[in-house]
């Protein structure tokens, strides 16, 4: 007698309980899931990674030697009133999807919108800033950087005045031929074949 009393007790007051939320929906099995997005990536070993020069006369390239890059900066529009630095994650995307690429280090904390691009092969991210903004500090310091982009790992960027060099004669209107700072010495070259494009 005493369990079938404790039972019931136990249901009126659970009955009595409000729901969760006010607007409680009930959760089903979807007809069509879907794929559900790419599988994540695993976060590259950088350990041995470098930027090094790439195509273009305004574009640098990150990774290890000999390999695929993994992270990509570039100015456009160096002679304009607003050049651009482009970034790009070397990395699968999603069919029009958004991201925050977040990025951390030098005293700067950044979240860089990303959109997913087609390259023609594929979907990539990238994403475009003025050259002007202050987020781009983060590349311009003497310590590494953490940039993760959601689904594609944490990217550990290694120290290097290569990025700066890039990002402030963007920002004063100086070309690569024209620039009269030191260029990436000669253990930073990175391999033509290394291009995705």
């Amino acid at each position: 007698m005493k369990k079938f009393s404790a039972f019931t007790m136990l249901g009126l007051l659970t009955a009595c309980n409000p729901p969760a939320a006010d607007d409680y929906v009930e959760r089903v099995e979807l007809l069509d899931p879907g794929t559900g997005g790419a599988k994540p990536l695993a976060s590259p070993d950088t350990q041995n990674s470098i930027w090094g020069a790439g195509a273009g006369e305004m574009r640098l390239l990150y990774g290890n030697p000999g390999k695929s890059p993994i992270l990509g900066l570039s100015c456009e529009g160096i002679r304009t009133e607003t050049p651009l630095i482009r970034i790009v994650r070397y990395a699968p995307a999603d069919a029009d999807a958004k991201a925050l690429f977040a990025l951390v280090g030098n005293g700067t904390v950044a979240r860089l919108k990303m959109d997913s691009t087609w390259t023609g092969k594929g979907w990539r991210w990238e994403g475009t800033l003025d050259a002007a903004d202050p987020d781009l500090d983060v590349f311009t310091g003497r310590r590494s950087v953490e940039a993760t982009l959601p689904g594609a790992g944490s990217v550990i960027i290694n120290p290097s005045f290569a990025p700066r060099d890039l990002i402030e004669n963007c920002r004063s209107g100086i070309s690569a031929a024209e620039d009269e700072v030191d260029p990436i010495g000669e253990d930073e070259v990175f391999p033509e074949t290394a291009s995705p494009d």
